[in-house]
């Protein structure tokens, strides 16, 4: 292996490992504790509400502390090999409820540590998404790595998402979490070892909060992109959170057997992560992005008229092309923000921007929490043991009609918003 190929597999390894944990967790939350442990909708739409408004506050502050962190590991490694352990001892406790709590205690357990994996995955991703336009200067360079790390993503999901209703079956919830705490927690520390990040130049600046915050907001490609994006995660967080939902009352079928579609979603995604990487590179980055939010947003809605798992299935696979596209072109629209800012100011705010860039991701939670409680307003789905008169419709809902008005905002928003030809980005170091 190359030394540029070590380079690009190294840090593209990491994002298998920050997946495993965070998508068992944003994925069965909904399934473990309100169909399985008793939590109410109205508490659970309430709960990432609460998680939303608290992710606004220290998504700027993690990455402004990043940004400014100067130590002989570098900037990112520090954050990185702190936060992990503690992510992996929340994640596991999450779905490790004391047998001796019940009603709203589950529910307050539950929120305490959503909350507290929530924030430490935000440490981990801010610090790594940082160090992507710092170690890869260039289009291509970057178009290759990151199709390497959207691969890699894809393999984790297809652990952590579809495999799971299986492992979790034989296993349990709780000793599950601890197996892919473990996996992707090394993971994690193999990349941050692995990868070396820029030294500062001695005369660089250390960016200042409020100035960094007041540019963000000024920042007309910050507000489209992370829209945009904020959109389209609502739509996938939904459709993944929802699947072992679908699958029970729209299907009639064992919730175990959301695994065959979730498996259609990302095979199919791993081998469109090749060809949306090479449209990218035969043609402009903003258009081929433009293409896979409205491809994504129409294969949503042939899943509300599947009779059967099989048609399920064949439909689920072209869901899964539109998904691959869009991870493959969401990082390097991120990535030229920054590219953009630094040529701009003069400083490197990898970090401030990666946090800011990731709560606006986050705001999902904002627009899932409504969807939630429009299921209860609308169908009377309170929980598992409370499902309604029409739970089959309740999970149509959630799955093939909030999903594509979700996407068709998302597309709207990405017409605003263009770069002008890639720039060399200058050494850094100017002082404001």
């Amino acid at each position: 292996m190359s030394q540029t190929s070590a380079k690009s597999f190294n840090y593209a390894i990491g994002m298998f490992g920050t997946s495993i944990p965070i998508n068992m967790l944003k994925t069965f939350a909904f399934t473990f504790y309100v169909l399985g442990l008793g939590v109410t909708t109205r508490q659970w739409a309430a709960m990432l509400l609460i998680y939303t408004f608290i992710d606004a506050i220290d998504n700027p502050v993690y990455g402004y502390l990043s940004d400014r962190t100067r130590t002989r590991w570098g900037r990112r490694r520090p954050w990185l090999t702190i936060g992990t352990p503690l992510l992996i001892l929340c994640f596991i406790a999450f779905y490790n409820v004391p047998a001796f709590l019940a009603g709203n205690a589950i529910f307050a357990y539950g929120m305490l540590f959503y909350i507290l994996a929530g924030t430490l995955d935000s440490v981990i991703n801010a610090n790594y998404g940082a160090l992507f336009p710092e170690l890869f200067r260039g289009d291509a360079s970057r178009a290759k790595t990151n199709a390497l790390r959207q691969a890699f993503q894809l393999v984790a999901m297809i652990i952590s998402i579809a495999l799971t209703p299986m492992i979790t079956e034989a296993l349990g919830y709780g000793l599950t979490s601890i197996l892919y705490g473990i996996l992707g927690g090394v993971v994690i520390l193999y990349m941050s070892f692995t990868c070396r990040e820029r030294d500062p130049e001695p005369e660089e600046a250390r960016p200042g909060l409020w100035k960094a915050l007041r540019d963000l907001l000024t920042n007309k490609k910050f507000w489209i992109a992370g829209l945009a994006n904020a959109f389209y995660s609502a739509a996938m967080s939904l459709v993944l959170a929802s699947v072992a939902f679908y699958v029970e009352y729209a299907l009639g079928l064992s919730s175990g057997q959301s695994t065959f579609l979730l498996a259609a979603v990302l095979v199919i995604a791993i081998a469109g992560v090749a060809v949306w990487a090479w449209l990218v590179r035969r043609y402009a980055l903003i258009p081929i992005w433009r293409t896979a939010l409205a491809i994504l947003a129409i294969t949503f809605v042939p899943l509300y008229f599947a009779p059967d798992l099989i048609t399920a299935i064949l439909f689920s696979a072209f869901v899964g092309f539109g998904f691959s596209g869009v991870i493959t072109t969401m990082d390097l629209i991120g990535a030229k923000i920054m590219d953009e800012d630094t040529q701009k100011h003069g400083l490197r705010r990898e970090g401030i921007i990666a946090n800011a860039l990731g709560f606006m991701n986050r705001l999902n939670g904002l627009f899932t929490s409504v969807a939630y409680l429009l299921v209860f307003r609308i169908y009377g789905f309170e929980s598992g043991d409370n499902p309604g008169l029409h739970p089959d419709e309740a999970a149509r809902f959630l799955m093939t009609i909030v999903p594509p008005i979700l996407m068709v905002v998302s597309f709207a928003f990405s017409w605003f918003i263009d770069f002008k030809r890639p720039a060399e980005i200058p050494a850094v170091t100017s002082q404001e």
